[in-house]
């Protein structure tokens, strides 16, 4: 297993073409959204978490937490997870930190003061918020994952989308099978 997870953000159109390739390929993903975005397309809350998708935190507003002191990074975390109790019933499971890969103290903080007790990371990340286009986006992924790897993605991204379904059939060719992170680390519920 591996799981494909998503910055929640951009045109939300392109989110909607994640979640059918991700159906057509009976795939489920994680998606973390930034609560403005999902502010502003209220409906992908539903949509994604019909699908069989974890949906999660990523920030308030997307800011760099590594530079926000402990009541902004708060902040961030808090209204994010407000919005998604609002919208779903739920904070979800996951909280990912905007602008780095890894948390820091402050961050792990704030994330827990909101009802999250971890944070979470990645192993792969294919860079494809350069927007490389998709052949090096399918590439940098299938080079990089392995069995029980986790890959940052981005939903505004059009060849993210258009990757997609190459990553999953090759996944698929190699045996591994894209499920949500909360499958992947034994906590689904």
């Amino acid at each position: 297993m591996v799981a494909l997870t998503f910055h929640g953000a951009g045109d939300p159109t392109l989110c909607r073409r994640v979640l059918a390739e991700a159906a057509a390929a009976h795939a489920h993903l994680t998606v973390l959204a930034v609560g403005t975005w999902l502010r502003q397309n209220p409906t992908l809350a539903a949509a994604i978490v019909d699908g069989g998708h974890d949906l999660g935190n990523h920030t308030w507003s997307h800011l760099p937490m590594r530079h926000l002191g402990p009541l902004q990074a708060y902040q961030e975390v808090r209204r994010g997870a407000d919005l998604l109790v609002r919208l779903t019933g739920t904070r979800g499971q996951w909280f990912r930190p905007s602008g780095t890969p890894r948390s820091t103290a402050t961050i792990r903080e704030a994330a827990r003061n909101s009802g999250y007790p971890r944070c979470l990371a990645y192993d792969v990340d294919p860079l494809d918020y350069t927007d490389p286009g998709a052949e090096a986006v399918t590439a940098r992924v299938l080079e990089a994952v392995r069995p029980g790897s986790i890959v940052s993605l981005h939903l505004g991204h059009p060849g993210t989308v258009a990757a997609l379904p190459h990553v999953l059939d090759r996944l698929a060719r190699r045996g591994l099978r894209a499920v949500t992170v909360s499958t992947l680390l034994g906590s689904a519920p």
